[in-house]
């Protein structure tokens, strides 16, 4: 039987909810295109906003289940997920994949779970230290799973012998910045510092970053130059902060720009999602990190213990992130530019810059029929 060539074959990427889930999708879809594959999506409502990374890849919008709080939001949030599966079974047995791809949270379970009882190979991508409750229920039945770390909590003895340490795909123009140097901070020079909250922006960095650093002395606020993110409702609040403080800032309730800005920061304040420290590490670039507490895994400080592990970023508890405690740390870093620069070294050392070649290699290896076998990387 002649072999189906690979650009006839279709790869089905499951993912939404968050720019965490989308992105690394994204970042894989342009992987696998350039092999020659076709790349259909899969989403829910809230990941439809993100179908304009996919480039000109089908985006299909079907009904996903988040259990809400309380028997109401759980039954509501069952019917979701039942309406997804059926949504997502006629569009599998109409488009007929030879992969699909998930990347954990619930808007990925309609289309991998209905994958597994139609016998399509499956691979589920977990971005985050700690398996997710998602990707969890559907593990046993993936044929591999491809995991961000080396080490993840929650993951089955059973389930690990399936599993590949690919690493999290991102952008490529965040991955262009990994053989970039880090454009270390000069004694006396400027410290340009990059606050990110997340795709919303986080209340928190609004609230106690600018009177922090207002409160240093003004030879140090000469020397600082802020480019924050901030929720709409807060800019106008910060913006006065900083031009009161004589501090300079630029300030957006969304930056289409993060790698030119990571280009020139020498200092990021933000949350660990998986993505976000995936992309500072690939970067290059040490951090603060303030762990939300989303999850009761506490997903998000298991991934800034990795990196703070290695020396690359200092980690801060949302009761310890004081105005107090970030003067300090911000002081310390004017006075010693060069603890930047080797927590620069130490970040890039957790970086995967090929990971989405990797996760490439392992939908080739089963979408071409090739020996099921982990060890291909």
């Amino acid at each position: 039987m002649t072999q189906t060539a690979p650009k006839e074959k279709l790869i089905i990427l499951s993912a939404g909810g968050t720019g965490g889930h989308t992105y690394p999708a994204a970042a894989l879809a342009k992987d696998l295109i350039s092999r020659g594959y076709r790349i259909e999506v899969i989403t829910d409502k809230r990941g439809a906003k993100f179908a304009h990374i996919f480039d000109d890849a089908p985006v299909h919008v079907i009904h996903a289940g988040t259990m809400g709080a309380g028997i109401l939001g759980k039954i509501r949030g069952m019917t979701n997920l039942g309406m997804g599966i059926l949504e997502a079974g006629a569009l599998l047995k109409k488009l007929k994949p030879e992969v699909v791809v998930g990347f954990g949270g619930y808007p990925s379970v309609p289309a991998v779970h209905v994958a597994q009882r139609m016998k399509i190979a499956t691979i589920i991508h977990e971005q985050n230290a700690v398996l997710g409750k998602a990707n969890a229920f559907l593990a046993p039945r993936a044929d591999r799973i491809a995991l961000s770390l080396r080490q993840v909590e929650g993951l089955s003895e059973a389930d690990a012998v399936r599993s590949v340490v690919t690493g999290n795909p991102i952008r490529e123009e965040i991955t262009a910045l990994y053989t970039k140097p880090y454009p270390a901070p000069q004694d006396d020079g400027v410290l340009r510092i990059f606050i990110m909250g997340g795709s919303l922006g986080a209340q928190i960095f609004s609230k106690i970053v600018p009177p922090a650093l207002a409160r240093l002395a003004p030879a140090y606020k000469e020397r600082l130059d802020i480019t924050q993110q901030c929720r709409a409702e807060d800019i106008e609040g910060v913006r006065e902060i900083y031009k009161s403080a004589g501090i300079k800032a630029r300030l957006e309730t969304f930056f289409n720009d993060v790698p030119d800005v990571l280009a020139t920061t020498h200092l990021v304040i933000s949350r660990s999602g998986a993505s976000t420290v995936a992309e500072l590490v690939t970067a290059g670039r040490p951090a603060i990190l303030v762990p939300a507490q989303l999850h009761a895994d506490d997903q998000q400080r298991v991934n800034a213990d990795v990196v703070s592990d290695a020396g690359g970023a200092w980690v801060m508890t949302q009761n310890g992130f004081t105005e107090d405690a970030v003067m300090s740390r911000i002081e310390g870093f004017l006075q010693n530019p060069e603890s930047l620069f080797r927590a620069a070294e130490a970040s890039r050392s957790c970086a995967r810059p090929d990971a989405a070649r990797r996760l490439g290699n392992l939908v080739t290896a089963l979408a071409s029929g090739w020996d099921k076998d982990p060890a291909i990387r």
